[in-house]
């Protein structure tokens, strides 16, 4: 499958875990920009249902984006490796630069980890952690926010 054809499937498929599974990803608008087998990037745009009283991107609505953007690829490389992975979240640290007064773009450039995680949890059948970071920019292309994410994922098959 090539790159377009894989992307839009990608994006199709967020699309229905945000309408079917996840509302929150349908309310908060995600769109998924790009992904490759090292990096995912994510597009919030700030609007009245992202903002919070300061006129910034709530709290919510940027761990919406790095959930996302962590966590996509362990969608992607299931269908790669053709194999059903269960996924989660163990646990996350984030930290606040600056406002985010703008779009936000959600960047993420761990999915080799995320793959040999999945690599792993194939050959063990058992559940396997790893860290994935994500940056996310603003408009201007500053950095406002790094998310530090626990990926769990365990294989089935």
């Amino acid at each position: 499958m090539d790159k377009q054809a894989l992307l839009k499937k990608m994006k199709w498929q967020v699309f229905l875990l945000g309408k079917f599974k996840i509302p929150l990803l349908g309310y908060t608008g995600l769109k998924l920009v790009e992904i490759s087998d090292t990096t995912s990037i994510v597009k919030i745009r700030l609007k009245r249902r992202t903002k919070n009283h300061l006129n910034s991107m709530y709290f919510g609505a940027l761990a919406i984006g790095a959930d996302v953007a962590g966590g996509v690829h362990a969608f992607y490389f299931a269908q790669k490796h053709n194999k059903k992975v269960s996924f989660a979240f163990k646990g996350m640290s984030c930290e606040f630069i600056k406002r985010a007064e703008s779009d936000c773009t959600f960047i993420s450039k761990d999915g080799k980890k995320v793959e040999d995680a999945i690599l792993k949890s194939i050959a063990t059948g058992d559940r396997v952690n790893e860290t994935t970071h994500v940056k996310v920019f603003d408009a201007e292309k500053e950095l406002v926010a790094t998310f530090e994410m626990i990926v769990s994922v365990k294989c089935k098959n």
